[in-house]
């Protein structure tokens, strides 16, 4: 699927009209249900992660975050652009629970996704991005929902080499989904990312 001038628009190589239209129809229907849970008032945060894990429990996810803080000479080793929920608990609307909706690209994941994330774990630093819309957010989301996370433009960031459009690594995502029109992400690290929005 791809996106052109507004409208969602589906890649049909080897799929009979039945298939297209049923990829359109189950799409939309899910866009307007997610979009409806959302508006301008919902804060928006880009979420920096810092939290540093164990080698002897997690070795591998260990040693990812820490080349990745090394590479890019930085605390954080992942990114996610959170959308701040506050809902009614139960049906009661004086009791109130706050969701942090995220979305990236992932590599515990395998590519871009959303998910539900405690960001008042200690793990993260947040900063709120007070110009952000959250359907942006979500259009470019559904552009990208299910593309696999890209390892090379992740390392591809300490050289500057450009990688390819249809895999991302976090703030590769992060950036392109608020920057609109502007798919410059590719350039960027979390911590890159991190220093960009502190002084915006």
């Amino acid at each position: 699927m791809y996106r052109q001038r507004g409208k969602y628009k589906f890649r049909h190589e080897n799929l009979t009209l039945e298939q297209i239209q049923t990829i359109y129809r189950d799409t939309s229907k899910q866009m307007d249900n997610l979009m409806e849970d959302y508006n301008m008032t919902d804060k928006v945060y880009l979420a920096l992660y810092k939290h540093k894990r164990s080698f002897r429990k997690e070795p591998l996810k260990a040693a990812t975050d820490a080349i990745t803080r090394f590479l890019t000479k930085g605390k954080y080793s992942h990114c996610e652009l959170v959308i701040e929920k506050i809902k009614p608990t139960g049906g009661d609307h004086h009791k109130q629970e706050t969701i942090y909706q995220c979305f990236s690209s992932s590599v515990q994941d395998g590519g871009v996704r959303c998910k539900e994330i405690d960001m008042m774990s200690g793990k993260w630093d947040l900063i709120e991005l007070r110009n952000a819309d959250p359907n942006q957010i979500l259009n470019y989301f559904f552009q990208t929902k299910g593309m696999k996370y890209d390892w090379w433009g992740a390392i591809g960031i300490v050289i500057g080499i450009k990688q390819k459009r249809s895999k991302y690594f976090c703030s590769e995502w992060c950036y392109n989904a608020l920057a609109e029109g502007d798919l410059d992400g590719w350039r960027f690290s979390p911590n890159d990312l991190a220093v960009i929005f502190r002084r915006g």
